[in-house]
């Protein structure tokens, strides 16, 4: 098996897997040095070693910003600053980890960059992300390279399909405010079907007889099995309010 599905810290670990550097310009010395591939198990926490250097130059209150991490995916340290991106403040950088929930398996852009206190970009790195099933899943007498083919059941956008997948549901959301249900399932499904779990999770919500009783929408039919199965495909994406609003379907 190859060094990039290696399981845990070992992705990240500069002897498996050469650090690649970037600088901001020619004549900036600061330098961020990443793995250029990270490797992961679902229901598993893997380590995302970034260095800075040198450390004695670095601008006071600067920060790491992570771009392109899927929102199934948690970080142990730092805060989300915009949708898709995370900042890390250097001190936390040396126990920094992504927290992989089960089912998720895919591969994602990351974008790394450091930035100083007004906002000024002062390195940057990438990095690819490649999520996988947990080797212990295979069947016996199976290799563990069969399992990348299979079909992820919450995929990992990429940041472009990410941000799209957003619009939509922005402009969604608008169109609901509006009281217009039928033209906002259209742009939450465009959304779901790119994988977002946001937007599957407000699909669902527009069948949902509870949800358009809130709202007090008229003239909009509902449709329980409708509701269901999207919701299903929210709990699948991993948005954590799908398992509450399924039951209450369930309990009528």
């Amino acid at each position: 098996m190859s060094s990039l599905l290696a399981t845990g810290p070992t992705c990240a670990d500069p002897s498996v897997l050469p650090l690649r550097l970037a600088q901001a310009s020619p004549a900036d010395s600061l330098r961020i040095a990443v793995a250029p591939a990270i490797s992961a198990r679902s229901a598993s926490h893997t380590a995302l070693l970034i260095r800075i250097a040198p450390a004695n130059a670095l601008p006071k209150n600067c920060f790491v910003r992570v771009r392109g991490l899927p929102p199934a995916v948690s970080r142990s340290e730092g805060y989300a600053t915009t949708p898709g991106a995370w900042a890390v403040p250097l001190y936390a950088l040396a126990s920094l980890q992504m927290i992989v929930p089960a089912g998720v398996t895919g591969r994602a852009e990351l974008s790394i960059s450091l930035v100083g206190e007004d906002g000024t970009l002062l390195a940057d790195a990438k990095s690819v992300l490649v999520v996988e099933l947990p080797v212990e899943t295979a069947p016996k007498g199976t290799k563990a390279e069969a399992l990348a083919p299979a079909l992820p059941r919450a995929p990992i956008l990429s940041p472009a399909d990410r941000e799209v997948a957003e619009r939509f549901v922005v402009r969604g959301e608008r169109e609901l405010e509006q009281g217009q249900v039928a033209v906002a399932r259209q742009f939450f499904l465009r959304s779901a079907q790119a994988g977002l779990a946001r937007g599957a999770l407000l699909l669902a919500a527009t069948y949902d007889p509870r949800e358009l009783a809130r709202w007090r929408v008229q003239g909009v039919q509902p449709s329980i099995d409708e509701a269901r199965k999207w919701y299903e495909r929210a709990r699948e994406l991993g948005a954590p309010e799908a398992e509450e609003r399924l039951a209450r379907l369930g309990a009528g």
